[in-house]
């Protein structure tokens, strides 16, 4: 069962908090978050690397859209999760929706 937590009280607010293609922390329910904001496009994955544990919010996003690790460089896909070379297990990818009155994450 999913619950969906507010994060923004709109899309603007959304916008205007995250910057393009920059990784942000967010702690829902006790678990750290990485939001990353590609034009109008939101994504959420787990803030810790697969590979060796390091926050993913300190990192950057590259051209494709892949979220990469400060650390040693893994690049992860924000909408599936999947490390782009198959060297680390898969991030939790979490759903993400814009309503009026809202950007909401689903915790599962």
């Amino acid at each position: 069962m999913i619950t969906w937590l507010k994060v923004f009280s709109s899309e603007k607010q959304a916008i205007e908090h995250l910057q393009h293609g920059v990784p942000r922390l967010c702690i829902l329910n006790g678990r750290r978050i990485c939001l990353v904001r590609i034009n109008h496009s939101f994504y959420a994955v787990q803030d810790a690397c697969t590979h060796n544990g390091e926050s993913l919010s300190k990192g950057s996003v590259n051209h494709l859209g892949e979220i990469i690790c400060p650390w040693h460089n893994y690049c992860f896909n924000l909408q599936t999760g999947r490390e782009m070379l198959n060297r680390s297990a898969e991030l939790k990818v979490y759903p993400v929706k814009c309503h009026a009155d809202g950007l909401y994450v689903g915790i599962f």
